[in-house]
């Protein structure tokens, strides 16, 4: 694994050609089917959504896109879902849970919209919502992280059985300029925020907050996407086999614990 700073894989994470959720499925899955519209009121293009057969069997996919030319990337907001994209993903959580079908999901978001028309609309109850009902899923869920995973907006696609990311993702409760702007009043502080946050992955595997790494090529994961996309679907293929031998109530038990057990480790360590 590359020897980086954090502020450097912060960089990485946020690399305009880094491959995201709509390149990812075409190279994971196939006959994908796309479902739009939250059945309540509108459709989100910063959530991509439908099933998808894994090597043959049929799971839901889900994921956070950013879009790739401007126009997209300001239809999809950056990246940034608005409470029409959770209910969205509530929708297709369900049929899974109906169907029995493995959630699969991709995260790369600087976090919710934060827009005067999304909290209108209910962000806050659609984030919480969209993590209890995560919470309570009996079929297996796998959440990859692939870019950025910032705040509430990552953790509502995040409540996996298992948390997978790539080497150099990274996945915080606010952005390192927000949180030097909050603590030291100064937003010019961010790279050093990157190392006090603990936001790596390298981090967060040691902190017990992500399960696996996937290693990314030197330059990144936009350098060599077809190596990427090759090493996440071993890891895909053995995390989703380890986790069909578990029962239902057993997958929904063992997220639960992973949570409530979350940073734990971490205390003891400083009281001891």
């Amino acid at each position: 694994m590359a020897e980086r700073t954090a502020a450097e894989r912060v960089a990485l994470a946020r690399h305009p050609d880094r491959p995201g959720t709509a390149e990812f499925i075409p190279a994971l899955f196939t006959d994908f089917f796309e479902q739009r519209g939250d059945r309540l009121g509108g459709d989100d293009r910063a959530i991509l959504g439908g099933v998808a057969l894994f090597h043959g069997r049929p799971v839901t996919v889900i994921g956070t896109r950013k879009g790739r030319t401007l126009e997209e990337r300001i239809t999809c907001r950056f990246g940034m879902p608005s409470p029409e994209g959770y209910r969205k993903v509530q929708r297709l959580l369900r049929q899974a849970e109906k169907f029995r079908r493995p959630v699969i999901t991709f995260v790369d978001t600087a976090g919710a919209y934060p827009g005067k028309e999304a909290e209108e609309h209910g962000q806050g109850e659609a984030i919480a919502s969209t993590l209890a009902m995560m919470s309570e899923l009996t079929v297996p869920v796998v959440s990859v992280f692939t870019g950025e995973g910032g705040s509430g907006g990552a953790l509502a696609l995040g409540v996996g059985n298992r948390v997978l990311m790539l080497e150099n993702a990274v996945y915080s409760v606010l952005s390192p300029e927000g949180f030097a702007s909050i603590l030291w009043k100064d937003a010019s502080r961010a790279e050093e925020a990157c190392e006090v946050m603990k936001l790596t992955a390298p981090d967060l595997l040691e902190l017990g907050v992500a399960d696996a790494i996937i290693p990314e090529p030197p330059g990144g994961a936009h350098a060599d996407p077809g190596a990427v996309m090759r090493a996440l679907d071993a890891a895909l293929i053995q995390t989703l086999d380890s986790l069909r031998k578990t029962g239902p109530a057993a997958l929904a038990a063992q997220r639960y614990r992973k949570f409530r057990g979350m940073g734990a480790g971490a205390v003891r360590k400083e009281r001891t």
